[in-house]
């Protein structure tokens, strides 16, 4: 079931950069603005289609993102149905258009979820007060501590503790407390354990660590834990048909904000790993790579995170794909060369400055612009095969 819900989770990524390439598309052409080419992920191509209107559908190599190729994309062109020939207004609905097009996806995705049940995975995360339920409570296993009483009877991470306690006195697990509160009572004794595997049932007798034990270890480098697992808590909360609406978009004004904040922790990072190299300072270099690399990731991280969440559910699974659309319209609205945003604000201050962007200064702009975003796309996926794998 996991390995079909990853799926879909690719193939729903996959349709954000539709979504977004389709929002330029269809306010381009709405705009006099005409289309030469609609391209998934970057080139060099795999297959190419030209329909019946003249313009190009693509699906390329490189799974980076999308592109419109419009006519006459300089800012200096002036050709009938040409990008450059616009006005600054349809150039600003145009480059805004794959923006806005992936916000309103991600509302519309999480609107979805608190109506049939919304993970709660950000802390404090927003919901309205009384008009929402807890519809699902689970407690899983993340991992197993080697020579523990959980090892011995080969439970495994993404086992979902159902009950424990003494034989023919079970208790069930809600939440990390319970289970904390029933292993500690319990400690050292013989315990019957109920846990789900792939959805199927099953029970164990088990011996629990000692007090003793457990007590002991907390003062080593290696402290053990009564069954010797760690936990996560999933828990799903439900709301009510009209507080669906004022749930998404708060939660998304939430993640944005969030986006924001650790867009800052990636700059200070980065920040410190140039100090770090002008001064000399190795500690400052090494606390800054660590920051810096903390706070992103690229398409390798993305499919890690989207097949972990697949473990977890279909909910998980469009929630993480939510936040990636939300995140995919607050980066590509900032000044940054070569993305939809640093192409509009380059045009905006242009015409405030009474000014035409010649074609040179313009290509040069967007192509170190490129080169720099290749180059950091490249670096983080060396940082994401060192940190999952």
């Amino acid at each position: 079931m996991s390995i079909f819900i990853l799926i879909i989770g690719v193939l729903l990524f996959i349709c954000l950069v539709i979504v977004h390439e389709a929002g330029h598309f269809l306010v381009a052409r709405r705009n006099g603005v005409e289309a030469e080419e609609f391209g998934i992920f970057f080139p060099p191509r795999i297959y190419k289609h030209k329909t019946k209107k003249g313009w190009i559908f693509s699906f390329n190599a490189l799974p980076l993102g999308g592109f419109v190729k419009l006519k006459g994309e300089h800012d200096a062109d002036s050709g009938k149905g040409s990008y450059g020939a616009a006005s600054t207004w349809a150039k600003t609905k145009i480059m805004a258009a794959g923006v806005l097009m992936n916000l309103f996806t991600g509302v519309i995705l999480l609107m979805i979820l608190a109506w049939i049940g919304m993970p709660q995975i950000i802390p404090n995360q927003f919901n309205v007060s009384g008009a929402s339920h807890i519809s699902q409570q689970e407690v899983l296993v993340t991992s197993i501590q080697p020579h523990s009483p959980a090892q011995s009877i080969d439970l495994s991470a993404e086992n979902q503790i159902v009950a424990i306690g003494k034989p023919g006195h079970l208790q069930k697990v809600n939440t990390i407390t319970d289970m904390q509160r029933m292993t500690a009572a319990l400690a050292g004794q013989e315990v019957e354990l109920v846990y789900k595997n792939n959805g199927q049932t099953i029970s164990k007798d088990i011996r629990l660590q000692s007090a003793a034990v457990v007590a002991q270890s907390l003062k080593t480098n290696n402290p053990k834990g009564y069954l010797g697992v760690t936990l996560t808590a999933l828990t799903i909360r439900q709301s009510n048909w009209w507080s669906a609406p004022i749930e998404a978009v708060g939660l998304s004004f939430q993640v944005l904000k969030l986006t924001v904040i650790g867009i800052g922790h990636a700059l200070s990072g980065l920040g410190q790993i140039i100090a770090g190299l002008v001064t000399g300072n190795t500690k400052a270099r090494e606390n800054g790579q660590s920051v810096a690399s903390s706070q992103v990731t690229g398409p390798v991280g993305i499919f890690v995170i989207l097949k972990d969440s697949s473990v977890l559910g279909y909910q998980y699974m469009l929630f993480i794909i939510a936040i990636i659309s939300l995140t995919l319209g607050l980066m590509n609205i900032l000044p940054i060369p070569a993305l939809d945003g640093g192409r509009l604000w380059l045009t905006l201050i242009s015409r405030g400055l009474g000014k035409t962007l010649s074609t040179s200064f313009e290509e040069t702009v967007n192509a170190i612009g490129m080169f720099i975003l290749l180059a950091l796309i490249v670096l983080v996926t060396i940082v994401d095969v060192h940190r999952f794998f």
